[in-house]
C-alpha cells in the first residue's frame, strides 16, 4: 500500500514538468508553422553597424532567403560588415531542422511583453548550434528575441520587433548582437578606426569588444520564386 502512494506521489510530481514540455513542444510547432508560410522572400532594408573600432557607413542591402535554410545578405553598393552568423538571422533556419530537444525555461519580459523562454539542444552531437534559447510571445506566435551559441562562429543574440508582416512572422526590425573576436576581417578590406591608435592590429582592435547591427526592413516580397543563382 506504501509502494502505491508512493508512486501516485511521484506520478503527481512527474505530471506537471511532462506536461509543461509538451506545452513548450507544440507552441514551438506553432511557431514553425507560421514561419513554414514563408518559402522565400526578398526584403529591402537599410543596416547599422556598430564595432566600436570600426566607422561603417549605414548601408543599404538586400536580404534573400529560400526555403529550407538559404540566406543571402548583398550590400547595393560598398561592403558591410557581416558576421558570418548574421545569415541565420531568418528564424525558420533555426527551426527548420526537427531533430532537437525542447526545455521549458519559464518565462520572461521583453518590452513590456510577457514571453515564453524555450531552450532548444540538438540532438546531433556535431550540429554547428549547440545550444538556441528563443523567446517566443505566445499571443502572437512570433520569437521577439534568440540567443545561440555555435561552434564555428561564436554566440549571438538576435531582438526582433514586428509589425504589418507579423502573420508570417517576419520582423520590421533586427538587432543582431555578435563578439567581434568571433569574426575575422576580410583580407584587403580597409576601414576607418575611431580610436585614433595606429599601433595596433585589426586582429587586436576585435578582441573582447562587442559588435552590433540594426537591420530596418522597409518592404518584403513573400512567396514569389527566388532562383538558387541569387544564393551562388
Amino acid at each position: 500500500m506504501k509502494k502505491a502512494n508512493l508512486f501516485i506521489i511521484s506520478l503527481a510530481l512527474c505530471c506537471p514538468l511532462f506536461v509543461a514540455a509538451q506545452d513548450v513542444t507544440t507552441l514551438v510547432q506553432k511557431v514553425k508553422a507560421k514561419l513554414d508560410k514563408v518559402a522565400d522572400y526578398e526584403a529591402s532594408a537599410k543596416m547599422k553597424t556598430n564595432v566600436t573600432f570600426l566607422k561603417v557607413p549605414v548601408a543599404t542591402i538586400k536580404m534573400y532567403y529560400k526555403k529550407p535554410d538559404k540566406m543571402k545578405i548583398k550590400n547595393e553598393k560598398g561592403f558591410s560588415f557581416i558576421p558570418k552568423g548574421a545569415v541565420n538571422i531568418n528564424m525558420s533556419n533555426s527551426l527548420s531542422n526537427g531533430k532537437y530537444s525542447v526545455l521549458d525555461a519559464g518565462t520572461d519580459k521583453i518590452g513590456g511583453i510577457v514571453v515564453r523562454v524555450v531552450k532548444l539542444l540538438p540532438e546531433d552531437d556535431n550540429a554547428d548550434v549547440v545550444l538556441s534559447t528563443l523567446y517566443i510571445d505566445e499571443t502572437n506566435l512570433v520569437i521577439r528575441k534568440a540567443k545561440t551559441t555555435t561552434r564555428e562562429n561564436g554566440s549571438y543574440e538576435l531582438e526582433m520587433t514586428y509589425g504589418k508582416y507579423a502573420e508570417y512572422g517576419l520582423p520590421d526590425k533586427i538587432i543582431f548582437s555578435f563578439n567581434t573576436k568571433d569574426y575575422k576581417l576580410p583580407k584587403g578590406v580597409s576601414f576607418d578606426f575611431d580610436d585614433g591608435s595606429e599601433t595596433k592590429k585589426p586582429a587586436d582592435k576585435a578582441k573582447n569588444k562587442k559588435g552590433r547591427a540594426e537591420i530596418d526592413i522597409n518592404s518584403y516580397t513573400i512567396n514569389k520564386g527566388i532562383a538558387d543563382s541569387v544564393f551562388q
